[in-house]
């Protein structure tokens, strides 16, 4: 049995990973800060696939919540997980100007810290054969600007996470990343203003979910692949924004 640890994995973009990941056969730990209840496309999805599942909660801005959520999810399932998919994340909207002290822990906690813990724990598991971390991260890292401060900072800091571990647990445990860009629109965004980010992109079009969730199974079956960050972002990466998208975009 193949077994996939994914953080926020009930909702949104992890939801979207972990019905890839089912198709693919794996069984699922999916972990929620709170309510561990898959939305419902997801729940299709592992009934499709016949995988096991189980929604475990945990505050990953805990500390002794999250050294401790691999050797829940080992107890739970009887194995050591092969698969972790570091998906959950905080998000707001402070600028250099407004950050605080909070702001910036609150973001680096969840985004990076929680990760690195995680990514420990994960390696101190007894398993047969090699492992494999998949981190997500955000376009914006290769231009980041200074919207959504904390959360950018928290993310490049994730990257760097990144190339480290890669370097650090090979040749046991690769670890690779995605950078998605606008994939799932929050309600900052209307018709319109969708429209001309979409139109704004190198290929003039913005990712679908499934599509990130590709990129993550992809690597987690490409074993000479260590040490990268797949950018699934519509070209997004290859131009400096100024702002974020609505700020750019806003219809008007």
């Amino acid at each position: 049995m193949r077994l996939a640890l994914v953080t926020g994995g009930c909702r949104r973009l992890g939801a979207a990973i972990a019905a890839r990941l089912a198709r693919d056969g794996y069984a699922l730990a999916l972990h929620a800060s709170e309510d561990a209840d898959p939305e419902p496309s997801l729940l299709a999805a592992i009934e499709q696939a016949g995988v096991q599942w189980q929604g475990i909660v945990a505050d990953l801005s805990d500390g002794v919540q999250a050294e401790h959520l691999v050797d829940a999810v080992a107890d739970r399932f009887g194995s050591a997980p092969d698969l972790l998919v570091n998906s959950a994340a905080r998000f707001g909207g402070d600028r250099p100007e407004s950050a605080t002290m909070d702001t910036l822990l609150s973001h680096y906690a969840i985004n990076c810290a929680a990760p690195a813990v995680l990514a420990k724990c994960f390696a101190g598991q007894k398993r047969k054969g090699g492992a494999v971390i998949v981190n997500i991260l955000d376009q914006r890292i290769a231009h980041p600007h200074g919207d959504q401060f904390s959360y950018t900072l928290s993310k490049q800091a994730l990257a760097g996470l990144t190339a480290i571990l890669a370097r650090e647990l090979a040749p046991d445990i690769r670890v690779n990343a995605v950078a998605p860009g606008l994939t799932i629109p929050t309600s900052d965004y209307d018709g319109k203003m969708l429209e001309r980010t979409a139109e704004a992109m190198p290929l003039g079009k913005l990712p679908a979910p499934a599509q990130v969730a590709d990129a993550v199974a992809w690597l987690a079956q490409a074993e000479a692949v260590t040490g990268q960050t797949l950018f699934v972002d519509g070209g997004a990466h290859l131009e400096a924004f100024a702002r974020d998208f609505p700020n750019l975009f806003a219809a008007g």
